[in-house]
Order: C-alpha cells, then sequence, then structure tokens
C-alpha cells in the first residue's frame, strides 16, 4: 500500500464520484483512480465502496478505512512539514556549561563546557 493509494481513496470518498474526483480533485485519469481504487480494496480484502452508476458510496468499512486513511495522511503531511522547517532553521547550536562548585568558583582551573551541534 503506498500513500498515493489513500490520497486516491480519501478524494474518492470525499467527492462520492471516481470522475470528479479523479478530474477535479488529483488531476489524472478516471481509469488510473478506479484501477488504485480496486487494487487497494483487493489488498485489504474488504469492498471499501458501494457503487452505483456513476456515485460511490462508502461501505462501513469504508468508513472505519477513511477515518484512519486521513489519519496517516495528516501525519505524514506533519512530517514532510517538521523535516522541512528543520532544514530551513540550518545549523542550530546549545551550548551548555556547569560549574564544579554551588557557588560558580572552581577549585580547579579547569573550565567544562560542552557543545552540542544539530545538523
Amino acid at each position: 500500500m503506498e500513500l498515493r493509494h489513500l490520497r486516491y481513496f480519501v478524494a474518492v470518498a470525499e467527492a462520492e464520484n471516481v470522475l470528479r474526483a479523479a478530474t477535479q480533485k488529483l488531476h489524472v485519469s478516471q481509469p488510473a483512480v478506479s484501477r488504485q481504487i480496486r487494487d487497494l480494496e483487493d489488498e485489504l480484502g474488504v469492498q471499501l465502496f458501494e457503487r452505483t452508476g456513476k456515485a460511490v458510496k462508502l461501505t462501513d468499512a469504508g468508513f472505519l478505512f477513511l477515518k484512519e486513511a486521513r489519519a496517516i495522511l495528516e501525519r505524514t503531511d506533519e512530517a514532510v512539514r517538521n523535516v522541512r522547517d528543520f532544514a530551513q532553521a540550518g545549523e542550530t547550536e546549545l551550548h551548555v556549561g556547569y560549574s564544579l562548585t554551588p557557588s560558580g568558583i572552581s577549585r580547579r582551573p579547569v573550565k567544562q563546557s560542552y557543545t552540542l551541534v544539530i545538523r
């Protein structure tokens, strides 16, 4: 199963029409979307849509899968945003230092300092 299957499934479920989902939401051909939906149903071993003419209606299994598919796609989008935000922030440094005594005055001339560089 690929994210494309989930995106196509959600688009068809929301449009309640394969042709409309294909042309207006996904910008691909209707046969390609139909094929992906059939492949998804075959892989899951369950019918996700009831087909009546040109319209489609979610089955009970389809409603459950729609909730799960949306959650997966939302989490995937969030992960992509997080990585892009991280990449745009560039190199980030965190300097951590500490004193060997509570007063801050070291009895030894050695000052300890650590640097954490996140790349």
